[in-house]
């Protein structure tokens, strides 16, 4: 069974930025779409970033096109690179990776979930 886990989560100032790394073990991210979420407490998750299993396709939510960019780095690993960064993107980051038989970059029923790591990005 697939588990992710997270990393690259912090404290930063507005306009910064930030790296997240979501690492794949007990299998890889092959056959698979993997997705970034982010959570405010009493809010559902927001899906912030999709990346296809080819890695080829990738989708944004519009408050984050042109700052952020998701990746496929290799076989176990996706990234979510978060540039200039805004406060509004303060939250817990989760990725989540769905089985997938066709090159979507977004799907409807995540399968895995890491445990989230937590971004501040401070006024």
């Amino acid at each position: 069974q697939v588990q992710l886990g997270e990393s690259g989560g912090g404290l930063v100032q507005a306009g910064g930025s930030l790296r997240l790394t979501c690492v794949a073990s007990g299998g890889t991210f092959s056959g698979y779409r993997v997705a970034w979420f982010r959570q405010i407490p009493g809010k559902e998750r927001l899906c912030v970033a999709g990346v296809s299993r080819s890695g080829f396709n990738t989708a944004y939510t519009q408050s984050v096109k042109d700052r952020f960019s998701i990746s496929s780095d290799n076989a176990n690993t996706v990234s979510l690179q978060m540039n200039n960064l805004e406060p509004v993107d303060s939250g817990t980051y989760y990725c989540a990776a769905e089985g997938a038989n066709d090159d979507r970059a977004l799907g409807g029923s995540y399968d895995y979930w890491g445990q989230g790591t937590q971004v501040t990005v401070s006024s």
